[in-house]
């Protein structure tokens, strides 16, 4: 008598045990849009923060580019102002070499002494040329106050350089000192044949 009502329950319900499988599926599919689009709006937080953090580190790296160009900058003025301190301070002793050198016969070459100073002058030549100095131009270039300096004005073309009376040097583009020189003044004009002067004596005679 039990197991007939039991067999009648059963087929009342025969879909009964499936009900509990069927509804958490359902959850699932509806639940399935809200997570996806909370993943998507988390994936582009995420996209957001790196580049956030790519901008920041390229600019990070900018600015120590920067530092660092600015740094090599400042210690290359640094050690060109002091090899410039030092090489002003040389420039007596090679003018002295070279007015010595010119006071001394030729003749004299081939002496043990002159032979040497020449070589120390020579020598001192080199070392100022690799530190990058070299002579300013100046007899027969046209006059320019950022390279000479004007001592006397002599007969010559005007506006050029006629004589030098010191030698000028440059540090690269950095003016060390001006060449000492004399400016043309242009050529005095002479009066046409036919045309000189009478001797003072004989101005006012009719």
């Amino acid at each position: 008598m039990v197991d007939e009502q039991e067999k009648e329950n059963n087929e009342e319900s025969p879909s009964g045990g499936d009900l509990s499988e069927v509804e958490p599926s359902q959850a699932e599919a509806a639940a399935e849009p809200e997570t996806l689009e909370a993943a998507k709006a988390l994936l582009q937080e995420e996209k957001e923060k790196a580049q956030r953090l790519l901008a920041n580190w390229q600019r990070a790296e900018a600015d120590f580019v920067n530092y660092k160009r600015r740094v090599k900058q400042e210690r290359d003025e640094a050690r060109r102002l002091a090899n410039a301190a030092l090489i002003i301070n040389i420039l007596p002793v090679l003018d002295d070499l070279e007015r010595a050198l010119a006071s001394l016969n030729i003749q004299l070459a081939g002496l043990t002494w002159f032979d040497g100073v020449r070589l120390i002058y020579r020598k001192l030549q080199l070392v100022l040329e690799n530190a990058g100095v070299s002579q300013i131009e100046a007899e027969g270039q046209p006059f320019d106050p950022r390279f000479h300096e004007a001592v006397m004005y002599g007969e010559g073309e005007e506006g050029k350089v006629v004589a030098e009376v010191q030698r000028g040097y440059k540090l690269g583009d950095r003016v060390l000192r001006p060449a000492m020189v004399v400016v043309g003044k242009g050529k005095e004009q002479k009066p046409p044949e036919g045309e000189q002067k009478p001797p003072e004596g004989e101005q006012g005679e009719s």
